[in-house]
């Protein structure tokens, strides 16, 4: 019986964790369209216009909501589902100024190394604040 439950505790383990791997959805905040958590985290993105493509160096506006982000520390983590080990991306102070409907702001650049759906992880004050799946392309 031991067994069984340990069997479908992992079953049940593995399920979850493969349908976190998915792209986060598109939302619209201003006039622009973002990839995240609609109004918590996210960063300017239209996947009708363009992708992101390995190991081309882009920039992104990130756009963060909450009362008590301004001018935190933005730290962010990626990681390939591929992967065990995070990379890290950037980190950044967040503006105090209200932007595209979001509470701060930052600019960032990242490449990633690796093709396929990545996690990234965002830290805001050394506390995770949120996250935004994203799929990179080859060319």
């Amino acid at each position: 019986m031991k067994k069984i439950i340990v069997a479908l505790f992992i079953l049940l383990l593995t399920a979850c964790t493969q349908n976190e791997w998915n792209e986060s959805p598109v939302f619209e905040s201003g006039s622009y369209k973002m990839i995240g958590e609609k109004n918590k985290i996210g960063f300017i993105y239209d996947p009708d216009v363009e992708r992101i493509y390995l190991k081309k160096e882009t920039k992104y506006m990130w756009h963060v909501w909450g009362k008590d982000v301004a001018n935190q520390n933005l730290r962010v983590e990626g990681i390939s589902e591929n992967d065990s080990e995070p990379l890290h991306l950037f980190e950044a102070k967040l503006s105090g100024t209200p932007h595209n409907g979001a509470d701060a702001v930052t600019p960032s650049s990242i490449s990633l190394p690796k093709p396929g759906i990545w996690k990234l992880d965002a830290y805001v004050d050394e506390k995770l604040f949120g996250t935004v799946y994203i799929n990179v392309h080859k060319k």
